[in-house]
């Protein structure tokens, strides 16, 4: 793990910082309660809960919200290992797929743990100069262990011309 990705870790690690990353750059997960458990070199963890800004008329978590997390779990990974990177890198979701297997009707966590293979593809993408992407797995489920989303998150990267 990089120097700068400690440095991301130790951004997001800090309660108050966290909560103004998400109001000011993803206001719409901050006021969903979208937040950050846990994030490491390799995994990271995301929780939804279901209240009244997320949930949907079928007393559940509103789809939308439940994909905010998904791909938070696996945008922070990806975040960590471009964080203040020279060259800059680029990153951008080229497609989210979900698959919706159990209502979510309390908080649901999801997890990422390509954390590693994400750190490849960006040092990939750095040393040929060229475009990389990566599908990155999050899993979604609730308080009991119990499975309600799973996603597939594809991811591109490119190192950016000086």
């Amino acid at each position: 793990m990089t120097d700068t990705a400690s440095g991301f870790i130790e951004i997001m690690g800090n309660p108050v910082k966290l909560k103004y990353f998400l109001f000011r750059q993803l206001p719409s997960a901050y006021f969903s309660g979208v937040r950050v458990k846990k994030l490491d070199k390799m995994y990271t963890e995301v929780t939804v809960p279901f209240k009244w800004f997320s949930q949907n008329p079928f007393r559940s978590t509103y789809f939308a919200c439940l994909s905010m997390a998904a791909e938070m779990s696996t945008g922070l990974l990806a975040m960590m290992h471009i964080y203040k990177r020279n060259p800059a890198v680029s990153m951008l979701v080229l497609s989210v797929n979900g698959s919706f297997h159990k209502k979510a009707t309390g908080i649901t966590t999801f997890r990422c743990d390509d954390g590693d293979n994400i750190r490849k593809v960006i040092e990939e993408a750095i040393a040929s100069g060229e475009g990389k992407t990566i599908q990155a797995v999050s899993k979604g489920v609730n308080e009991k262990g119990e499975l309600v989303a799973d996603f597939v998150i594809t991811w591109s990267f490119k190192a950016k011309k000086n």
